[in-house]
């Protein structure tokens, strides 16, 4: 066959692959979108715009720095001594080499990703400028020279046989450490941590606002990992083998993680789970060519629970906030995910072959020593930048702004939600939680009379006030028209106590009861017995468990119907 005939044929056959290289960085900038969501979902409702910038940020400052210099470092032809790249600024010269252009794409969206899991660590306290420093140092030389090492032909790492196809290290394992360091220089967020009697310290709830949103956010994630594993597979069998890892790993690992928590906590952790999926997708990201089915299942299992032990210990333990868990999914399960390789990796074209498919300890070896190096390397170079920032510049906002919430106190911008009504869900930091033993009627809805006079009377005015849960109105109403009531306000209020008994969790951390939302309901009454009203009420009301509500009864001086200038028992007649 001529050569010229073989050649076109070959190029025909790659072309494919070329346009799904291209397809696949687009997946990936999507997963910006999804990154953006589950911080968002899983903090509150004050930080929501600041938490957008943030991603949008990381992107956009990302491309600026990474064509004019990150680029150069991370994917030069002219590598210097196996360690990095001359800046030589060639997406400026040769744009029109499909090659270059690909490749420039490809990896920027790969370098943003890297900068953007910091966000959910440091969320709700940090200043944005300081945010933006450190996304243009991370950007521009941290992610691109370590990213070298092991992608660029020339890496030493690359030349060791060092396996991490799509990122398990290079990118998650650098974000979650970055992540640490930073949460580290931060301290934690107001509120968080509280002093116990004995001097401990209590690691206190705060859950996020919009838990659909969050899920939202890691469905869009695991659908953009797709792209994230399988955008550099070379043929259809490659691509095959990536996908089908990429989906067993984290559904694998979701599973496991709601087990482990239902059985640890006596309830599946939602957030934990979605955590989970997270957990899974990061840990096959460096096997997902190397390892099969087997290895892409005992990865995903191992995963789904280490992200829990990982989360737990750095919050309860170590007292470390991370808001969204960055640390224990990125960081925890991007070492694990690389050195999995070192035991599952099947070899052939995925790289060697690893310990329990006959390869020996020689993979896992090289597996160790990259994970070594490049965190070594992130550790050194973040801890000088977050060091520098704190010092030079200041890294966390003042108290008042932490309260006031960075929405409004670094971008002016009263709320991410304008337009919508504000709930008691957006405000409520706790649970109306069904707790405590039984107890008497009488004990649970208390009464207090605000008057000197005998409750009662036919003729007298009174004025019932009831506090009560939101779910118990409709019936409420409905009692009190059988007894000729037909008249009452109603008003939704917060309640500040604590409810008695067990407690629920938060990914792993107790929900201290902030504020509970109630209804208070006014009834003014003088032909209805204040006593009837008032048993009735307790009728309705009354389920044996502390929180069914109180009844308050008041004197009314006088009463007034505008409409018709009646005033008093006339003004309370109904037409």
């Amino acid at each position: 066959m001529d050569e010229q005939l073989i050649a076109a044929m070959d190029e025909l056959a790659s072309l494919p692959f070329a346009v799904w290289f291209l397809i696949g960085a687009a997946m990936v900038f999507f997963m910006q979108c999804g990154f953006a969501m589950v911080e968002s979902g899983l903090t509150r409702a004050k930080n929501a715009g600041n938490i957008i910038m943030k991603n949008l940020m990381d992107f956009c400052i990302g491309t600026v720095v990474f064509m004019t210099l990150g680029f150069g470092l991370m994917m030069a032809e002219d590598y210097i001594a196996g360690l990095f790249g001359a800046p030589n600024l060639d997406i400026f010269f040769k744009i029109d080499d499909p090659s270059v252009a690909s490749s420039f794409v490809f990896n920027l969206v790969f370098c943003a990703t890297a900068a953007t899991i910091v966000s959910g660590a440091m969320a709700e306290r940090t200043k944005f400028s300081a945010y933006c420093i450190y996304s243009l140092i991370i950007s521009a030389v941290v992610y691109p020279i370590e990213a070298g090492w092991v992608w660029n032909a020339a890496g030493w790492l690359m030349g060791l046989g060092y396996i991490d196809f799509a990122g398990s290290s290079a990118i998650h394992m650098v974000g979650g450490i970055t992540a640490l360091i930073g949460a580290i220089f931060l301290g934690p967020r107001l509120g968080k941590y509280k002093k116990q009697k004995d001097g401990s310290l209590k690691s206190v709830a705060i859950p996020g606002h919009n838990l659909a949103i969050a899920a939202l956010g890691v469905f869009i994630l695991w659908f953009g990992w797709y792209g994230f594993n399988g955008a550099a597979a070379g043929d259809v069998s490659q691509l095959a083998r990536i996908f089908t890892n990429t989906t067993i790993a984290p559904a694998v690992a979701s599973v496991a993680c709601m087990i482990y928590t239902w059985i640890k906590n006596k309830k599946p952790d939602v957030s934990m789970t979605l955590n989970a999926a997270l957990a899974g997708l990061v840990a096959i990201t460096a096997g997902c060519l190397a390892v099969d089915a087997l290895g892409a299942t005992v990865i995903g299992l191992c995963s789904g629970i280490l992200v829990v032990i990982a989360v737990e210990v750095l919050d309860l333990k170590l007292h470390i906030d991370d808001p969204v868990g960055a640390v224990a999914v990125h960081g925890v399960n991007g070492i694990f995910g690389t050195l999995m390789v070192g035991l599952f990796s099947t070899g052939g074209a995925g790289g060697g072959a690893g310990l329990f498919y006959g390869g020996g300890l020689g993979l896992l070896g090289v597996q160790a020593l990259g994970v070594t190096a490049i965190a070594a390397w992130t550790v050194a170079t973040m801890t000088l930048t977050f060091f520098l920032i704190k010092k030079l510049h200041g890294l966390r906002v003042s108290k008042e702004e932490e309260i006031k919430g960075l929405d409004i106190t670094e971008h002016g911008l009263v709320s991410a939600y304008a337009g919508f009504s504000t709930t008691f869900e957006d405000l409520y930091d706790g649970i109306d939680a069904d707790l405590g033993a039984i107890v008497p009627a009488d004990a649970a809805v208390p009464i207090i009379v605000k008057t000197d006079k005998a409750v009662g009377s036919d003729v007298k005015m009174s004025k019932v006030e009831i506090v009560c849960n939101e779910s118990k109105f409709d019936a409420l109403k409905e009692a009190m028209n059988k007894i000729g009531v037909n008249g009452m306000t109603i008003t939704k209020v917060m309640g500040c106590g604590a409810q008695k008994g067990g407690t629920e969790k938060y990914r792993g951390a107790d929900i201290e009861i902030k504020l509970l939302p109630k209804i208070q309901v006014e009834i003014v009454v003088c032909k209805v017995p204040v006593r009837t009203v008032i048993e009735t009420a307790k009728k309705v009301l009354y389920t044996g468990k502390i929180g069914d509500g109180k009844i308050f009864v008041y004197d009314v001086e006088s009463v007034v119907r505008v409409r018709t200038g009646e005033e008093d028992y006339d003004a309370l007649q109904d037409d």
